[in-house]
Parts: structure tokens; sequence; C-alpha cells
């Protein structure tokens, strides 16, 4: 899902949201829960919640941009964290996300919150096996292993079609979209 949209604020308050809600809040519950609600946002709205570049790993999509600031506040990415990210969150063991601060819901909107909850409450629950075969979805098989998740196939796969996916890339993409905040 590669565009020029990646917001900062709200993956990082996405993901405390999220660790907040969770039992276990490691990598890649968190990881597929962000999928299923960008990708449902994205249908219905127009636009996705993180804006992050999904990449089709072993185990299921997972945000490029989210992943190489988990893995610097970890210590073991390509870039230092200084403290920028450790602020928001701690790893424990490889992959457990411990929050240091609450969630600031004013990054987010009332739609974004909305599409958190619907993923959180259907796949929270959900065994690292589960989660991961329904990300195994159409836009993930359709990449190559390690690749980009193509915006139209993550569109195709919620239900949309293709002029909707020409419609998101010429408008979302480009940054044309207006924020709104929704009921």
């Amino acid at each position: 899902m590669k565009n020029d949209t990646f917001n900062l604020e709200k993956t990082l308050n996405a993901v405390l949201y999220i660790s907040e809600q969770l039992k276990r809040s490691d990598f890649h519950k968190i990881f597929k829960i962000l999928y299923f609600s960008d990708r449902e946002h994205l249908m219905e709205y127009g636009r996705a919640i993180t804006g992050d570049t999904y990449i089709a790993m072993e185990y299921g999509p997972v945000p490029s941009n989210l992943y190489d600031i988990l893995k610097s506040v970890r210590g073991d990415s390509y870039f230092k964290d200084n403290g920028t990210f450790s602020q928001y969150f701690s790893i424990e063991g490889r992959d457990i996300i411990k929050p240091n601060l609450k969630s600031d819901l004013t990054e987010l909107s009332k739609s974004d919150i909305k599409h958190l909850n619907n993923a959180i409450e259907k796949y929270a629950d959900m065994s690292m096996k589960e989660i991961t075969d329904k990300s195994h979805d159409y836009a993930w098989m359709n990449a190559s292993a390690n690749g980009e998740i193509n915006l139209e196939d993550i569109i195709l796969e919620a239900g949309g079609d293709s002029q909707f996916a020409d419609f998101v890339k010429e408008n979302y993409c480009a940054n044309t979209i207006e924020e709104y905040e929704y009921a």
C-alpha cells in the first residue's frame, strides 16, 4: 500500500490505543489489527488510518514504517531511536509492546476509533494462526514475498472495485482527500 500519506502521530496513537485494549500486545497482533482497520477504513472512507505501506511478510501484512520504528525501540534497526519513540512505548522480549503513555485520542478521528474497535473486537482473541490465516487474503497473496502490497488489491479484497481503487489512488495518494470527523 505505497503512498505518501504515512501519519506518524496517528500511527503511534493507534498502537497505544490498541495496546491498551489487548491482553497481550505483540507485534503480530498489533500489525494485523492495524491492517484490518486500515483496510476497512480505506474501503468505507477512501483513506487508511495510518497511511503506512504494508509488506507481504511470511505471517501476513506488516506496516513497514511502524515495523522500522518498533525495531528502533527494540535496538535492532538500521537507525537509532534516541528516545523519540521509546517515550511512547517499550519493547519487552522480542515483540511485546508496553505503552509508556496513554493514547491521545485527539490524534484519531471518530471513524478511526470505530474501525480500530471493530478490528479489536473481531481479531483480539484470535490465535496467531487464526489471524495469520485471515490476513493471508487476496491482497497478501497477490504480492511478492517481502514486497509491497498493492493498494488496489487491498481495496478489491475489502469489496471495492477497480473504479473505486482508481479514485482512491488519484485522490488519497495525492493527499487531496480532506480529513473529516465522522460521527
